[in-house]
């Protein structure tokens, strides 16, 4: 017969068991800043704003990449701060595997960009490019924290759909979508994995 201490015992050890389970989950997740998502979202709105100016409309191609290497480096800067300012490093353990989990479709991204400029249908990389980034950060996706991996793995989905919608609409809205997409969705899932981010922190 099992007495009442032992069935603490037992709880107690299913407590730390679960506790253990919960701190190597959480040890191997990424937890991605959410002033990322708002800076490059401003960015993309910005491009999309410059790139609707009549004068500007047929140098679309040249600000959207700018654009995008604008939006990269800061997401990187924002990324290097957030987890310096939770003593993590920068390139190490799940944050290498988010990276690596991003890679394959950013690559293919850029190898298509310039294909398809080299044969002249410059008007399919808006889908292209949301396309593949909805696929690169779907992929990315399981590295993140659990709290933000519904929020990711939407966002992600959402570019996908917009990548799609790209390709069927006509070139007229193309910087209305890249806009959509680039900017816009990365600023509200910005907000929103900020906010949870910030819940998670006053937890520690």
């Amino acid at each position: 017969m099992r007495s009442n201490n032992t069935v603490a015992i037992d709880s107690h050890a299913l407590g730390t068991l679960n506790y253990i389970r919960a701190s190597i989950d959480a040890a191997g997740a990424f937890a991605v800043p959410g002033t990322a998502g708002v800076a490059m979202g401003a960015v993309g709105l910005v491009a999309a704003g410059v790139a609707s100016i009549p004068a500007l409309v047929g140098h679309w191609l040249i600000i959207w990449l700018a654009a995008a290497t604008v939006g990269a480096g800061l997401g990187v800067v924002l990324i290097a701060r957030h987890r310096s300012g939770v003593g993590l490093p920068l390139y190490r353990g799940p944050a290498r595997r988010f990276v690596l989990c991003l890679c394959p479709a950013l690559l293919a991204g850029g190898v298509l960009t310039a294909v398809l400029c080299q044969v002249g249908e410059a008007r399919l990389l808006p889908g292209v490019w949301l396309l593949l980034y909805g696929c690169a950060v779907l992929s990315a996706t399981l590295m993140t924290a659990p709290a933000m991996m519904r929020l990711v793995g939407a966002m992600g989905g959402l570019f996908v759909v917009c990548g799609a919608i790209a390709f069927e609409a006509p070139p007229r809205w193309h910087n209305v979508i890249l806009g959509g997409g680039f900017g816009l969705l990365h600023l509200v899932f910005g907000f929103l994995i900020g906010r949870v981010d910030g819940v998670e922190r006053s937890k520690i």
